[in-house]
């Protein structure tokens, strides 16, 4: 602990007679010094912050001006000495040092440097929780997704998102887990405004006003067959057709209240024909976050088991993007932002942090980035197995999302991540 020492004169009247019993913050006379200044016989009081029961050392009551005439007549006031160069270990080899003159370790020497000059930062605010619901009362476990609950819409969807409020998330996204005999090839229950979507953002809205709900614009749960859009009996998934609908569901969605609005599919030309139905309701002021650069990934497979919503048949390679693929992702970018979208997003998550990157650097729009079912289930996995700690990689993960420069992360982490972030247990 820091120490303070102070040089008293005795010839100051205003400590005439001072006692050091009476201040704890002083030590008694084996650490009294006697200097001579122009011949006359001046005591020298050692005070130590560290010997200061409540913290604060005493003040001896001396004004500016006797405090500089102490210091003018030689009793400058004294430090603790700095402390010794820390031993090395025995065998150590002397050496002349390297004659550096940059040393980047130095700004990395100390917690408080580290916190100063950290360039990224992770908050609750940064995350969107993604959540999935069902038209059950009780909360289904889902097996490949440790954690992560199939939740009964009017009951478990509600608590789960004040849990996530208390810690700073106020931003969700809903997946629906649809009934089979609401699913058809077209997938009319997409846009229908009792659907199950629909009545949750609104007793969402009720309950909690000011939150912020996602909403995912895709065939796929609503489908019999299982893919993002409408599918012709030779296989091809149809585009404008299927853009049709999604315009559709996206007005739906926006008439019961949603805030933004999440494209998932990757048809071409959703986001701009999304804008116009969108405007021509009166619903201007409802965003729209692209997933811009949505790759034909192996680590989506938790999440369709947890919607039950694999293909019948077949891949989605004819319209989500080829993982090989880097400068698509411009193309799909600059689309996206001419159509009117809000908001770019990318997924999966971690494996793509150079798209994240990509479209940072070349759009003012703000970026997403969803870290996605596959990515969350493996962390899950390596913490049950004692291979990683859990929190840490989890944190790590997210900090590296932000760093790639994503504005808002979609994760099944958000409440547990905000809860570390806020210092409280899981």
């Amino acid at each position: 602990m820091a120490s303070t020492m102070l040089n008293a004169p005795s010839i100051v009247p205003s400590i005439k007679g001072f006692d050091t019993q009476k201040f704890f913050c002083l030590r008694s006379t084996s650490n009294l010094r006697f200097n001579v200044v122009k011949g006359r016989r001046q005591r020298l009081f050692v005070v130590r912050a560290s010997e200061s029961r409540d913290g604060h050392v005493k003040k001896m009551g001396l004004s500016d001006a006797e405090c500089e005439a102490a210091v003018v007549a030689g009793n400058v006031p004294e430090a603790p000495p700095v402390p010794p160069t820390p031993a090395a270990p025995a065998g150590t080899p002397v050496i002349q040092p390297l004659q550096l003159n940059r040393r980047p370790r130095r700004n990395r020497k100390s917690p408080a440097l580290r916190a100063s000059f950290q360039e990224t930062n992770l908050s609750p605010a940064n995350f969107v929780y993604p959540l999935f619901i069902h038209e059950g009362e009780e909360d289904t476990p889902i097996g490949a997704m440790p954690g992560c609950y199939r939740l009964g819409w009017r009951h478990g969807l509600v608590e789960e998102v004040g849990k996530a409020r208390d810690v700073g998330v106020n931003s969700i996204v809903l997946f629906p887990k649809v009934p089979d005999g609401l699913k058809s090839p077209i997938g009319e229950e997409a846009y229908n405004d009792n659907g199950l979507v629909p009545r949750a953002i609104r007793l969402l809205k009720d309950k909690y006003p000011d939150l912020v709900i996602y909403t995912d614009v895709a065939l796929d749960p609503y489908s019999s067959d299982g893919h993002d859009g409408i599918v012709r009996e030779d296989g091809v998934i149809m585009n404008d057709e299927t853009v049709h609908q999604l315009c559709k569901q996206a007005v739906s969605q926006a008439r019961a209240g949603a805030d933004v609005i999440s494209p998932s599919d990757m048809m071409d030309g959703r986001v701009g024909a999304i804008r116009a139905a969108l405007d021509a309701e009166g619903f201007q002021h409802v965003s729209i976050m692209s997933y811009t650069a949505k790759y034909a990934s192996s680590f989506y497979g938790p999440f369709r088991e947890a919607l039950d919503s694999n293909p019948r048949f077949g891949d989605k390679k004819t319209y989500q993007m080829n993982p090989a693929n880097y400068r698509e992702a411009l193309i799909e970018g600059r689309e996206d932002e001419a159509e009117g979208a809000d908001i770019l997003l990318v997924k999966p998550g971690l494996p793509y942090l150079d798209i994240i990157r990509l479209l940072r650097d070349n759009s003012p729009l703000p970026i997403a980035a969803y870290q996605v079912s596959g990515e969350y289930s493996m962390i899950k996995a390596g913490g049950v197995l004692k291979m990683i700690d859990e929190e840490k990689v989890m944190m790590e993960s997210l900090m590296c999302l932000r760093r790639a420069g994503a504005d808002i992360i979609l994760t099944y982490f958000a409440l547990q991540a905000a809860r570390s972030l806020c210092g409280e247990k899981n």
